[in-house]
């Protein structure tokens, strides 16, 4: 129990300190800023990590992505500014949550899908198998059955 305390730990102070080590390369000239370059760094995906922000990403890449908000921030754009010009660069995959839209259903309703199909073929199978119905064997079979068996343990044994 101690070890996945301290593992987890771990990792949320490891998370916790990547996420906000950024803020201290750049310096705002408000609190308001400092915030809205949080948001939107947390906002927008890793496009080299993909499952981290930008805020929390250590590839050369986020970090350009990091350097172009700050300036883009600086010169007075707004957080709907920045994502936008994001998206119309990198498309919605740099959103963590892409807007309902046709391109995106595949992202939204896909999962739900591929688990409708799994439930399908799931009880599929379960009425298949107990509609099968066991096959009781008569005398006759039973006999022939037990003379094969016979015969087959006798020219295993000679």
């Amino acid at each position: 129990m101690r070890t996945i305390f301290f593992t987890l730990f771990l990792l949320f102070a490891c998370w916790s300190t990547s996420s906000f080590a950024t803020l201290d390369e750049y310096h705002f000239d408000s609190e308001e800023q400092k915030s809205d370059f949080r948001e939107v760094t947390e906002e927008l995906r890793c496009l080299v990590c993909q499952n981290q922000s930008l805020a929390g990403s250590d590839a050369e890449l986020a970090k350009d992505l990091q350097r172009e908000v700050y300036k883009m921030m600086q010169q007075g754009k707004t957080k709907d500014d920045v994502i936008e010009f994001m998206v119309s660069r990198y498309g919605d995959f740099v959103l963590y949550e892409p807007p309902m839209k046709p391109s995106t259903y595949p992202l939204w309703f896909g999962p739900f899908f591929i688990l409708a199909i799994g439930i399908f073929l799931l009880g599929r199978t379960l009425v298949k198998k107990k509609r099968s119905k066991e096959v009781e064997l008569t005398d006759a079979d039973q006999e022939k059955l037990a003379k094969l068996l016979s015969n087959t343990a006798e020219n295993r044994d000679t």
